[in-house]
């Protein structure tokens, strides 16, 4: 049971870091020649809300 929560919370922090690079909060230096990552970055600011809300869905609905 514990388990369930530590990954939740994890899901958590990860989405709450891929946000905050993705709106350019915490910077996350692209090498020029590597235009994916640009990429990868700019779907961040998706991603990143997506991840929190559903680590806070499975959160509430984790069996007590």
């Amino acid at each position: 049971m514990i388990a369930a929560y530590i990954d939740e919370f994890i899901m958590l922090c990860a989405g709450a870091w891929m946000t905050a690079v993705g709106f350019g909060y915490v910077d996350l230096p692209v090498p020029p020649n590597q235009p994916w990552l640009g990429n990868l970055v700019r779907q961040f600011k998706w991603m990143g809300p997506l991840l929190v809300l559903i680590a806070v869905i499975l959160g509430v609905a984790a069996p007590g």
